[in-house]
């Protein structure tokens, strides 16, 4: 499956928009939901590299903050040889958030790979049972 080049393009533009003075691992990612919307995030590190956000949760997070509550695809870029996979953090918020979205891993030059949710965390954390647990 092939990212979709406007999704794939808001994450590349997201990612100059990236905070990253202490790695220089710039990250973008955009995930659009149902009504076709995107939004986009960027990674924004601290000094204090526990308090810093990557790209995947600023994307999922702005999201939630804007009301829209089904994504139907997320796209992730960085500069690297392949392609960029999340951390765990990101990959439980995506489990959670994003778990019926399509997920596209890709690098800079437009190497990408589609998965899902559950590819990226086969167990996932939750309080609930997976008939009650919330879904995107």
């Amino acid at each position: 499956m092939t990212v979709p080049e406007d999704l794939f393009q808001a994450a590349m533009a997201a990612r100059q928009r990236a905070y990253a003075p202490y790695s220089h691992f710039q990250v973008g990612a955009a995930v659009r939901d149902r009504s076709g919307a995107i939004t986009i995030g960027c990674n924004v590190e601290n000094a204090s590299y526990g308090l810093s956000c990557c790209a995947e949760r600023v994307a999922l997070f702005d999201m939630v903050a804007a009301l829209r509550t089904e994504p139907v695809e997320l796209c992730v870029v960085a500069d690297l040889p392949g392609v960029v996979s999340p951390c765990g953090a990101c990959r439980q918020v995506i489990y959670e958030l994003a778990r019926d979205a399509v997920i596209y891993l890709c690098n800079t030059t437009g190497q990408s790979r589609a998965v899902t949710a559950s590819d990226l965390l086969p167990f996932p954390f939750t309080l609930t049972r997976e008939e009650d647990a919330p879904r995107s």
